[in-house]
């Protein structure tokens, strides 16, 4: 059975013009629990993440403040959502639900958090979003607990996951891979252990052939043992500020070679949704669902 991490936090109401990106949250059960691809059963509600667990990956002085509610005015900009203890709190329970849904991948081959992917997030700062670093904080946490030797981070969101790199920067047991847009936020990227940079306009058939040629050999050469995908759907043509030309069938081809991917090589993967800023929310909503309907039919959960 596939198993999914929601809480209502996740669609956390924001200041008016703050408030579109946190839609999906709760449109994606909806419409998967509709539509019958999913039982009410399969979905779980993730506790906040204790706090040790987050110092395995962020400073003590920047959880500090998040839980003080101290960031200052340049840092609230930075993250471009105006700091709240609610919102502190949605980023807890959104990190352990992907700490949570490893647990279940080890036992079905994959999990999904319908939030998550807050890969801007660095040690200490947040960043485009992202207030912590839901996956690098859970692969900190398989790291610790000798759950997984080497893991792998699948980041195919249209931005590069620049605080996941810095993150990683000096650690062998986790390779950082980025498939994302060269003129795209974040200006000053990091450097991740692969970073593929898109040119602006790329298509379906370029796209595909490039993941497949990169992953394929990251697969062979890296050999994990646990794999973190962001399956962001502003790669999408309709995105606002995606600047690629990717098709839904592209978007969805992408998920289905990820996981088949994976599941050839015996890889559990926790999967969390990224980014997706289509002015439609429909085409945001029914292309992260296509991620769990992908997910389904190949795993045969």
């Amino acid at each position: 059975m596939l198993r999914i991490a929601f809480h209502p936090i996740y669609a956390h109401p924001l200041p008016e013009d703050h408030r579109f990106p946190m839609i999906k949250y709760e449109l994606i059960p909806e419409q998967l629990l509709y539509e019958g691809s999913i039982s009410a059963e399969q979905i779980f509600a993730p506790a906040p993440c204790a706090d040790e667990i987050i110092l395995l990956t962020h400073t003590r002085a920047y959880l500090q403040k998040l839980k003080d509610q101290t960031l200052s005015a340049k840092e609230q900009r930075h993250i471009g959502f105006p700091q709240s203890p609610q919102l502190t709190l949605r980023e807890l329970v959104i990190t352990q639900g992907t700490i949570d849904c490893c647990g279940f991948a080890f036992e079905n081959g994959i999990a999904m958090n319908v939030a998550g992917g807050t890969h801007h997030a660095f040690a200490d700062r947040g960043e485009g979003f992202c207030l912590l670093n839901d996956f690098a904080v859970a692969a900190n946490y398989l790291l610790q607990q000798r759950l997984a030797s080497q893991i792998l981070i699948i980041d195919l969101d249209v931005h590069q996951g620049n605080g996941t790199a810095s993150i990683f920067q000096e650690e062998p047991r986790v390779f950082t891979f980025s498939m994302h847009g060269r003129h795209n936020y974040p200006f000053h990227k990091e450097k991740s252990n692969l970073d593929i940079e898109l040119e602006d306009g790329t298509n379906d058939e370029l796209y595909l052939q490039l993941l497949e040629t990169n992953l394929t050999r990251v697969l062979q050469t890296v050999q994990p043992d646990f794999a973190f995908y962001l399956s962001g759907t502003d790669i999408l043509a309709t995105d606002k500020f995606g600047k690629l030309k990717i098709s839904m069938h592209g978007c969805r081809q992408r998920d289905e070679m990820v996981f088949r991917l994976l599941k050839q090589n015996k890889i559990p993967c926790a999967v969390a949704m990224g980014g997706g800023y289509s002015a439609d929310v429909k085409i945001i909503v029914e292309a992260h669902c296509n991620t769990f309907r992908t997910a389904i039919s190949i795993y045969n959960l």
